[in-house]
């Protein structure tokens, strides 16, 4: 019996095991992430080894030094998750990865490690989109949360609503039509000459500035529930040169603030509107841009206006994490989705 055969049986017996306790990885782009997370909810463990210092420099992220700081980070950051955690490696029922979305090179360093593991340990390998994870870091938050629910999705690669029909079943509502909102911040701080990564940089500069500008979102979709954000990063960066052009001074707290306005509401509007339109009154938000702090605020007052229950993960749920991977793994495990063989690989695109 190979590999993958003696897997789909330990896979199928976990369905009914009372306690479930998963080890993930997550290695997407710059950090590097294992957690142990116990029967989907609760995380025993969750070890992160940042990269944002390093890619720093650069100005964004670098994907051959991430994939070379990831393979040299990985085995360190798998002890301290065991050791955090107080587990042996035989108290492991199954290891899951995050296989993509995200930066081949460093999604590999993540797959690799978790085969190894899971064939050299004799346990199940669950196979992970990163999309599905962002969502799962909610269950974690918010241990009464279940679908169905509509979700905001606001990641540095995608912005989207979904409906999240059941933990394994997404609709997709609506989606960017080019930039992702998390990318348009990581521009339009490049050209304000803020530190990487942007939205954070963005989020506490507009505190000190107001929305003195202007900018506007694609008229075009204005009765969808698609995004433009690509527009709006070029109004501010030839908004940018032209004041450097002529001389004039750069109010780089009010243009921070200008843009973070409009892009919260066209994100928070469309969500709203995106709930009301499914008849659904729970909004969730995930992915890296909603730790924004002014996106949280309009979510949560157009919630409250319109008797919406509104739900973000706390701060360290929101960027990539490995607990979030491991939720997710949970509940495909229940549903006996996911089950990888050895020849698992990464993918740089995953379907929403």
């Amino acid at each position: 019996m190979n590999y993958y055969e003696r897997m789909k049986e330990k896979y199928n017996s976990l369905k009914n095991k009372k306690d479930v306790i998963i080890l993930s990885v997550e290695s997407s782009c710059d950090e590097t992430s294992i957690a142990v997370v116990k029967n989907g909810r609760e995380v025993l463990s969750n070890v992160i080894a940042s990269q944002i210092e390093i890619h720093r420099r650069f100005g964004g992220v670098v994907p051959e030094v991430a994939s070379r700081n990831h393979i040299t980070a990985i085995s360190n950051v798998f002890d301290e998750a065991l050791k955090e955690a107080k587990i042996d490696k035989k108290d492991i029922n199954a290891v899951a990865v995050t296989y993509g979305a995200g930066l081949v090179g460093a999604l590999l360093v993540g797959v690799n490690f978790a085969k190894a593991l899971a064939y050299g340990l004799d346990l199940p390998l669950i196979a992970v989109s990163h999309v599905y994870g962002h969502i799962s870091a909610n269950y974690i938050s918010h241990p009464d949360l279940k679908p169905p629910f509509v979700c905001l999705m606001v990641s540095g690669g995608h912005t989207a609503l979904l409906r999240v029909e059941d933990y394994n079943r997404l609709k997709l509502l609506g989606t960017t039509i080019d930039d992702a909102v998390g990318e348009a911040f990581d521009k339009v701080a490049r050209v304000l000459g803020l530190n990487y990564p942007g939205g954070p940089e963005i989020d506490r500069l507009a505190k000190s500035g107001q929305p003195t500008y202007h900018f506007t979102v694609s008229n075009s979709l204005i009765h969808t529930l698609n995004f433009s954000f690509s527009g709006i990063k070029t109004e501010v960066v030839n908004l940018v040169h032209n004041l450097s052009q002529k001389g004039e001074e750069i109010n780089k707290a009010d243009i921070a603030s200008s843009f973070q306005e409009c892009v919260t509401e066209e994100l928070s509007t469309k969500a709203v509107r995106a709930c009301k339109g499914q008849e659904i009154n729970k909004l969730v938000v995930a992915g890296g841009v909603g730790a924004n702090a002014r996106l949280k605020e309009k979510l949560s007052h157009l919630c409250n206006e319109n008797n919406i229950e509104f739900y973000s993960p706390v701060l360290k749920y929101c960027t990539d994490n490995g607990a979030m991977i491991g939720s997710c793994a949970y509940y495909m495990m229940k549903d006996g989705l996911g089950l990888a063989d050895l020849d698992l690989t990464a993918k740089p695109n995953v379907e929403l």
